[in-house]
């Protein structure tokens, strides 16, 4: 199977989350809240709020943020979330979806459209770019799950679309309609996965070898990913070994 998305294993080894803890909670129990209010308030009954409470604990979100997200569902002082997607282009033309929850449209824009601006970049219409991904589920296993015939057979027999394997994990996709029943079929064989969720997987990734351009994506995904409204940022893009040691 192909390699994993370089980008994916950079942000995994920065570990820039850990860097900014307190805001990555925030994140995530607005994710939980707004699942535990559009269904029901217990996980085993909401696939949307499993995936979310497992992902919350995947980053070690404390249980008493996850149950007071939960509990904040079903107040009726909740904020009403509005989920948008955001597209463009930013330095050397790669291309970025940016995924938001806000309760004000007009200021989440206003704050996208900047951050595009001053990197150069441009924010298109929402189909601008999200042509070139796929919405799929991953599921994240360690390389300890098993080896890659292993874990391959298991994600076929669960109904999976896809394996890829590297030295940091087994990356499992599968279509995004079925993300938690082939997660919850491989827990029956492999165990917990570290995390299962919703992604946009490039089709094409553009390969970054400048490490200049690298650097300007950077900063631009960075000032997105510090926005308190953006929940993902993803580039279809990977950067070269060379560069990637440079950031």
């Amino acid at each position: 199977m192909a390699g994993h998305s370089k980008w994916a294993n950079i942000q995994h080894r920065k570990g820039r989350q850990d860097k900014l803890r307190s805001k990555l909670f925030s994140k995530l129990a607005k994710e939980i809240t707004v699942a535990a209010k559009m269904g029901d308030p217990d996980p085993e009954k909401n696939p949307r709020l499993r995936l979310a409470v497992k992902e919350a604990k995947a980053k070690s979100c404390p249980k008493d943020v996850i149950d007071r997200a939960i509990k904040k569902s079903q107040g009726g002082d909740a904020e009403n979330y509005e989920e948008i997607r955001y597209e463009g282009y930013g330095p050397n033309g790669i291309a970025l979806v940016v995924e938001a929850m806000t309760d004000n449209r007009n200021r989440t824009a206003s704050n996208v459209r900047s951050y595009f601006t001053k990197s150069g970049g441009d924010l298109g219409q929402t189909g601008s770019v999200s042509f070139m991904f796929d919405r799929v589920g991953e599921i994240v296993y360690p390389l300890s799950a098993g080896d890659a015939d292993t874990v391959m057979l298991a994600a076929i027999e669960a109904g999976a679309d896809d394996v890829e394997t590297d030295e940091e994990g087994h990356w499992i996709y599968c279509a995004d309609t079925a993300l938690n029943e082939v997660s919850t079929a491989l827990e029956a064989t492999l165990g917990e996965s570290e995390t299962a969720k919703l992604i946009w997987k490039p089709q094409a990734p553009t390969e970054i070898s400048d490490a200049e351009t690298a650097q300007k994506l950077m900063k631009l995904i960075d000032a997105l990913e510090d926005d308190d409204d953006v929940q993902n940022v993803t580039g279809n893009f990977d950067l070269t070994e060379e560069v990637a040691a440079q950031l």
